[in-house]
């Protein structure tokens, strides 16, 4: 069934646009007039019979919308849900206002399968590049509980929150970043251009050079011989490393080596730990069971040793235990949080518990980030200026040797 994207006026003259699905423009015309929209244009926009076989493709290859996007349509679903509006209604609303196409055909693709009987969870999880098994399971939770609006509103905040995190990661380690690929072209510069130059002034003058500027130029020489080599090997390198890691042992094996990191490893421990407590705090809160929420909770996280712990914890759950117990005995995860988890089993406040740690940890992962923010640029500074300062050293002292000679 084809989707056609039209604009038009609704009953109140005011301008609407977005998309609708029939069989042929009448039948779209005809489901507009019964809208009250008026439609100015109409065109034919995307196959429905393969629309959903091509945005799997591009979701598979391309990735999902982005979560601040997601977050957008998530609140205003749960806006519209709380108006005690039709859910198909809801979603043909949420659809006019989402600008990416291809999150536009997605919820119109949803909407059709609610349409036909479907529950929302069911034909959102269709679609696992966007909509996560998390989210999925929140959405079947708040509909089976008849709280869906309220649902969809923490799905937003835990969202939004998530993002926010990680945008503050990534801003900060942006500066570094900058500064290395700068370092990098610098010395690159001076190794393939400027010191070949330097060179021939040398080889004119006939003099024995320092062991400092003999051992410069036979690296120019290299860099500039053996330079497809270098990057030959530096992208071989990097893919057998991600090769590795994609691997379950690799990816194992790099989690632990990463939290044993000094600094690094520490802010990626609370990052985690953080995501552990805010995503198992919103899934009890929207209802879902705790067993079901550990097994969430341990894909949610994006370490492999947390992973397993949070596993161990699941399966001590099950003949008894409380969390708290198993996830001591790990002995990966902090004594605060512990006794955080610890004391919210024993008040009955384990989801407030959780998103108090949650909130805790985020002021550390911040505030750690932002210390080895201002720690590495004065590295990275000191750096680029004692490599520029090694090759400049190395062909002054000739230069230096050869004025003495001819004084």
């Amino acid at each position: 069934m084809p989707i056609y994207a039209y604009k038009g006026v609704n009953a109140k003259d005011k301008k609407v646009s977005g998309i609708v699905d029939a069989d042929s423009p009448k039948t779209a015309r005809l489901k507009l007039r019964k809208m009250e929209v008026y439609p100015l244009s109409l065109e034919e926009t995307v196959e429905k019979v393969s629309s959903k076989s091509r945005i799997a493709q591009a979701l598979k290859l391309g990735g999902g919308v982005s979560a601040l996007e997601l977050a957008g349509a998530t609140r205003q679903l749960s806006t519209l849900v709380g108006a005690q509006l039709p859910l198909v209604q809801c979603l043909t609303a949420l659809a006019e206002q989402v600008d990416d196409h291809r999150f536009r055909t997605v919820l119109a693709e949803i909407k059709e399968g609610v349409n036909e009987g479907s529950s929302l969870a069911d034909a959102m999880a269709a679609y696992p590049r966007i909509f996560t098994d998390l989210y999925v399971n929140m959405i079947r939770a708040g509909e089976q509980s008849g709280a869906l609006d309220v649902v969809l509103d923490r799905l937003a905040d835990f969202t939004e929150t998530q993002a926010d995190l990680r945008n503050k990661i990534l801003y900060a380690m942006l500066y570094p970043v900058i500064i290395i690929v700068i370092m990098t072209l610098v010395i690159g510069v001076m190794f393939i251009y400027v010191i070949p130059k330097i060179t021939m002034l040398f080889q004119q003058t006939k003099q024995t050079l320092p062991p400092l500027t003999v051992a410069m130029i036979a690296l120019s020489n290299f860099a500039r011989g053996w330079w497809w080599l270098i990057v030959a090997l530096a992208a071989a390198s990097f893919f057998a490393v991600r090769y590795y890691i994609r691997t379950p042992a690799g990816r194992e094996r790099w989690d632990r080596f990463v939290l044993k990191v000094p600094v690094i490893g520490r802010i990626s421990l609370n990052v985690n730990i953080s995501r552990f407590c805010k995503t198992l705090s919103t899934l009890l809160m929207s209802g879902i069971p705790i067993l079901r929420a550990m097994d969430i909770v341990e894909k949610v996280v994006g370490n492999r040793v947390l992973g397993a712990a949070i596993g161990n914890a699941r399966a001590n759950i099950t003949e008894g235990a409380s969390i708290a117990d198993p996830l001591r005995q790990s002995r990966v995860f902090p004594p605060f949080v512990i006794q955080m988890i610890a004391s919210g089993e024993a008040s009955g406040e384990l989801e407030f518990m959780l998103q108090k740690a949650s909130d805790s940890f985020d002021r550390e992962v911040e505030n750690a980030v932002n210390g080895l923010t201002k720690l590495i640029e004065p590295i990275m500074i000191l750096v680029l200026a004692g490599m520029v300062v090694l090759v400049i050293l190395s062909f002054l002292l000739p230069i230096i040797n050869l004025t003495s000679g001819i004084g």
